[in-house]
């Protein structure tokens, strides 16, 4: 895919964004849409949103954990996205349902780094030594792809479906918890409608910030210290709308919560 079709496509994407008006797949238009290709559209669209917005870089999201994602999706690895420092919400505040079109809900777990990982080679050993600490967060998804009809060029061309993302109440070290064996219970409106565990994503959270560093370390691009790495959802997706109230606890963790007007 030549340069100026992965800027009209980023461009696209951002507008998208902007408007909160949903665009057609991608890979319905181009059938040949590499993944190369696809993270280069993600990386034109986050630099457009840099610019207009004055955000910064504060981090790096994990999608794709879950084999049940992975199939869907039919690959057998996952993706990444960018967080920016317009993405972040307050922990118990109101996020404005409008400036997003489709969003759902994902619990997760946060990870804060203290040293830089750089790839290849890294394992859950290092990740948990090179993290600070670990936080509960919700990440609220969204797709700028009209009624989430997505292939995994999709989702990575439009930034991993990165939306906005909630960092909870406490944060303790990853060495005093087994993170696999972390549960989860999300609650909609007062309802309990998602349970999980740590080991849902990659089978332990760290597997899955150790591949993202090993992955980013074959363009020689390393996950920086102070960073937040969110590791991937720990159940499944749960949609939202104006009017709803969301909060999730991680055993031994913390809690975090986000309601939407």
């Amino acid at each position: 895919m030549n340069k100026e079709l992965i800027q009209q496509l980023g461009d696209e994407l951002y507008e998208a964004l902007t408007s909160a008006r949903a665009i057609a797949p991608l890979t319905e238009r181009y059938g040949d849409l590499a993944i190369v290709d696809a993270y280069a559209i993600q990386q034109r669209m986050v630099e457009r949103r840099l610019a207009a917005r004055g955000e910064r870089i504060i981090g790096k999201k994990i999608g794709v954990t879950s084999k049940a994602v992975m199939d869907m999706l039919k690959v057998d690895q996952p993706d990444f996205g960018l967080l920016t420092s317009g993405m972040l919400a307050q922990d118990g505040g109101a996020i404005a349902a409008a400036q997003l079109i489709a969003p759902k809900a994902e619990g997760e777990i946060a990870f804060v780094l203290k040293q830089d990982l750089r790839g290849p080679g890294v394992t859950v050993a290092d990740v948990l030594r090179a993290t600070e600490f670990v936080m509960p967060c919700f990440e609220i998804v969204d797709s700028r792809i009209r009624d989430w009809k997505i292939r995994i060029e999709d989702t990575v061309a439009d930034n991993a479906s990165s939306g906005v993302f909630v960092l909870g109440d406490r944060a303790i070290s990853p060495r005093d918890i087994d993170l696999a064996l972390v549960g989860m219970t999300l609650q909609k409106n007062g309802e309990i409608i998602a349970t999980g565990a740590g080991a849902a994503a990659l089978g332990h959270p760290a597997n899955a910030v150790a591949w993202l560093a090993n992955t980013l370390g074959q363009f020689d691009v390393g996950l920086r210290a102070g960073e937040v790495i969110l590791s991937g959802s720990l159940a499944a997706m749960v949609s939202v709308k104006a009017g709803d109230s969301l909060s999730m606890t991680l055993g031994g963790i913390g809690s975090a919560g986000v309601r939407f007007v």
